[in-house]
């Protein structure tokens, strides 16, 4: 009997990656030798790739977009080096992500997840009232957003969007999915009876670009910003816009 050729999947897909867990790949690319130190070599089992198979390829694709983005900068990566630094096909990526921009989103859409602002408006009982609801979510989010990947990834757009302006257009879906979020928490006050708002999204957006204000003056500013001062901020600032705007 002919012995049996691995199936074009496997040979599409496997690389130096896909024994590691997304951690694993971040990890070792933030290692002496970076992206390029990422040497370990895995082989998969035959036959067709499960939906356990499928989503790891996803998570690992975006943990090597992500990690090379943040080494190289956005304008410094090519899909043709997502491709080598990940050890798969150009069909498996292009299957995924049709185009860099496409995977830039795509990790951006995964750190709104990570991040959940949106849980910061609720508790085992439902929705916060509005001035502990509204602060809570300010406090996450400016939290989060001053830490960690996500910081790295917004001082990427914020230095390259003018010469590559899908990212700002990436940012704006974010900032969209913040104002939707907020204008939901809006609506459940007022719908419990705790305050009248004519135009919930027009609150939202302006309650949105608020923090993006602070926010961008905290990054351009140079220097480490305290939990304190963050929540000393948010205390005297989110009561003064729900005054201003008459939400009572």
């Amino acid at each position: 009997m002919r012995r049996g050729r691995r199936g074009s999947w496997l040979r599409r897909t496997k690389g130096p990656l896909f024994n590691m867990s997304p951690v694993s790949v971040a990890n070792r690319m933030q290692a002496p030798g970076g992206i390029a130190g990422i040497a370990e070599t895995g082989r998969r089992t035959r036959g067709r790739p499960t939906l356990e198979d499928v989503a790891q390829i996803e998570a690992r694709l975006l943990a090597v977009g992500l990690q090379a983005f943040l080494a190289k900068g956005y304008g410094g990566v090519s899909m043709s080096y997502i491709i080598q630094m990940a050890g798969v096909s150009k069909t498996t990526l292009y299957s995924r992500f049709h185009s860099k921009d496409a995977l830039f989103r795509a990790i951006m859409h995964q750190q709104v997840d990570r991040l959940a602002a949106a849980t910061a408006l609720t508790s085992s009982n439902g929705p916060l009232e509005l001035l502990p609801g509204l602060k809570a979510y300010a406090n996450k989010t400016l939290r989060i957003s001053l830490e960690g990947d996500l910081l790295a990834v917004n001082r990427l757009i914020y230095g390259e969007f003018q010469r590559f302006p899908e990212l700002g257009l990436a940012a704006a879906e974010r900032t969209e999915l913040g104002i939707a979020q907020v204008a939901w928490f809006i609506d459940q006050c007022a719908h419990a009876g705790a305050l009248r708002c004519r135009d919930s999204r027009s609150t939202a957006e302006a309650f949105i670009f608020l923090l993006r204000g602070w926010y961008i003056n905290a990054l351009i500013s140079g220097r480490a910003i305290s939990a304190s001062e963050r929540e000393e901020w948010v205390d005297r600032v989110v009561p003064a816009f729900i005054a201003g705007c008459d939400l009572t």
